[in-house]
């Protein structure tokens, strides 16, 4: 057994259910290389380490959150800021809380690789609750923001937050992941989304963590009869982030659109796992992704599509394009199709490249130094995947955060 899950399982309390995931987590231990989904990303260095849970709340300075509005809900080192938090004007149909016990939450596949799914099953005690009435048309973003904050010694949290959108209602959403100074905390979060019958969900998630961060999250998605769900994922820091993310298309006529960034320089490792299963007829998904690795990082990516048997009409689009900044990097891309069905239009592609000599010489041509013309393109490159963001104040502040991050790459 781990150092890491010794730690996370002391001073456990909880009832037959979560004690039953505890112990199967604790039996089965973590993924090696010889587990399929873990392969890319190794936890040697991480299973050595030992965690404590948070005790106390933890201030942080009001100005890190200045650019962030209301209506937002605020969790600082995996617990509840009062404080910080502001639930704005009253909006009609919009519930937003938190969760005392995480267990009330629906069930997710847990399979057998899905090791920290299952220890945020059992030790998970709070999280956000954002409900929409049948029918209500939120305009205004909701805005759910995690900081980790400076503490003694190495915190980790386990959140589980629950979206459920009403038939015909509609919603953005806006995951902020950002720090409040340097740590070296874990936080392992599942969200469960349910999309009802022509309900809309927009979901950007901008996830800028310090260089000592380690992250697991877990997006579990039902989409119904005709109901839209658009995301933009942007993973630009920390020092272990991996996201999975899982959407079943259960209902006729559902539509995803799910884009994403990823950005690992230093040494980051950033893995992205999409799991994407069309059951219904007439579903269609739509997923553009773009990586960057940058020094000795390291980007992983699985785009997995399965379309199940009487999934007729499908259509699904996958394309994935990297750049690799530095000879050191690394980038590792499986895209994957499965399809049961006859008849379907399913696409998929993945590159791994460099930035275009012919490009960036006619931009030094033009009295550019080197660095700024790789930057205009590594910039062109990224911003692709942001197309979707119909709100212009948003999509300002995701790519503000993406050239910060730019910035600070080391181009020559």
């Amino acid at each position: 057994m781990s150092v890491l899950l010794d730690s996370l399982a002391a001073g456990f309390k909880g009832n037959d259910a979560r004690r039953a995931a505890l112990d199967a987590t604790l039996a089965t231990g973590l993924p090696g290389p010889r587990s399929e989904a873990w392969k890319y990303t190794s936890l040697r260095a991480l299973e050595r380490r030992s965690f404590v849970v948070p005790q106390a709340d933890t201030a942080v300075d009001a100005d890190l959150l200045a650019a962030i509005p209301a209506p937002r809900l605020v969790f600082v080192n995996g617990r509840l800021s009062a404080a910080l938090s502001d639930a704005g004007a009253t909006v009609a149909g919009l519930s937003i809380g938190t969760l005392a016990d995480a267990g009330t939450l629906p069930q997710i596949d847990n399979r057998d690789d899905a090791v920290f799914a299952r220890l945020n099953g059992a030790l998970a005690r709070d999280g956000a609750s954002i409900s929409i009435e049948a029918g209500a048309r939120v305009e205004t973003p909701v805005h759910l923001v995690f900081v980790g904050a400076p503490a003694e010694g190495d915190l980790a949290w386990h959140l589980r937050h629950h979206i459920t959108l009403g038939e015909g209602a509609s919603l953005t959403l806006v995951e902020h992941h950002l720090d409040a100074g340097a740590h070296r905390h874990l936080d392992n979060t599942v969200i469960s989304v349910r999309v009802a019958d022509r309900a809309e969900l927009h979901h950007v998630r901008l996830q800028h963590r310090g260089n000592g961060a380690t992250s697991f999250l877990r997006t579990d998605a039902e989409l119904q009869t005709a109901s839209v769900y658009t995301r933009v994922d942007v993973e630009a820091g920390g020092a272990l982030s991996r996201h999975e993310l899982d959407v079943r298309l259960l209902g006729d006529d559902a539509r995803l659109t799910a884009n994403g960034v990823l950005l690992a320089g230093g040494r980051a490792h950033v893995d992205t796992r999409l799991g994407i299963r069309h059951i219904a007829k007439n579903t269609a998904c739509e997923l553009k992704w773009r990586g960057i690795g940058d020094q000795r990082g390291r980007v992983v990516f699985h785009g997995g599509i399965t379309i199940d048997a009487g999934a007729d009409g499908t259509d699904a689009r996958l394309s994935n394009k990297n750049l690799l900044l530095s000879p050191t990097a690394e980038i590792d891309t499986q895209p994957v199709l499965v399809i049961h069905a006859d008849e379907v239009q399913a696409a998929h592609g993945a590159t791994v490249g460099q930035l275009d000599p012919g490009a960036l010489f006619y931009l030094r041509s033009r009295g550019l130094p080197a660095p700024d013309a790789q930057r205009l393109l590594t910039a062109a490159f990224v911003r692709e995947p942001l197309s979707t963001i119909t709100d212009p104040a948003l999509r300002a502040h995701a790519e503000a955060g993406l050239d910060r991050v730019l910035s600070g790459l080391a181009l020559v």
